[in-house]
């Protein structure tokens, strides 16, 4: 045979057998099991906390204050900011009626501005500016629901109103946003203590914000709590209290 017809012969054969492996390897993977790929974030847990909508108002102005007037506004920030007794659009800073504590719930009755001293506790967490932002409330909840009081909630200075509203309360009642904890664990944070099991969220709702970790490693870590001086340490393992030591 000539050597042209063979090698068409032998050209002919290979692609004769790469259509047949092309042909099998189609059929295999038609008839195969795909293999889906792997979420990689199907491990992954989410803790209800997390989930929970925090609305935010960003105020800026008394304009944006004084629309909070007649709402009911509930203390994010437990344990920082005292609040005094409201003598007629006006504070005594150096006698404070007491603190406020997590998850407590006051009705916005007036907003009014004020001098501040130029230190001293008053002005620990929100500076003196010019002057001080307050807003005046009642809380319904306690033994004087009628008694007006007054807190400082921003500052004025160098014609700028720098106002904390997001940062100190919630504008939704925490007891629904966080109902998935369960009536039981809310009737000990609403006496403010703490009972094994907590989480670190728990806690902080019931003792305060004033609080100091020995590290960075939430949910497995000793925090103590200030808790208005009366200083609670307690040791979280997997994100629930295991033991609780007062006076630490």
């Amino acid at each position: 045979m000539e050597k042209g017809p063979k090698i068409a012969i032998g050209v002919t054969v290979l692609f004769v057998v790469a259509i047949g492996v092309r042909v099998g390897l189609i059929y295999k993977a038609n008839h195969e099991e795909m293999q889906v790929p792997k979420n990689p974030y199907a491990e992954v847990k989410l803790d209800p906390d997390d989930l929970v909508f925090l609305k935010k108002e960003r105020p800026d102005s008394l304009a944006d204050e004084r629309t909070l007037i007649g709402t009911t506004l509930w203390v994010s920030a437990g344990g920082q900011m005292d609040y005094y007794l409201d003598t007629g659009k006006h504070v005594d800073y150096a006698h404070p009626v007491g603190i406020l504590l997590g998850a407590t719930p006051l009705v916005v009755k007036d907003v009014f501005e004020q001098k501040a001293p130029a230190s001293g506790r008053a002005v620990a967490r929100i500076p003196a500016g010019e002057k001080h932002v307050l807003l005046a409330f009642t809380l319904p909840a306690s033994s004087a629901p009628t008694t007006v009081y007054a807190t400082p909630v921003g500052d004025f200075d160098n014609g700028l109103y720098t106002l904390l509203n997001d940062e100190i309360f919630f504008y939704d009642d925490p007891h629904q946003l966080y109902k998935h904890w369960g009536p039981a664990t809310w009737a000990h944070i609403d006496k403010h203590e703490v009972v094994l099991g907590m989480s670190e969220n728990q806690g902080m709702m019931a003792l305060g914000q004033v609080m100091k970790p020995d590290s960075d490693n939430t949910g497995d870590r000793d925090v103590t709590y200030d808790n208005d001086g009366h200083p609670i340490t307690i040791q979280f393992v997997h994100n629930k209290a295991v033991r609780i030591t007062p006076g630490s």
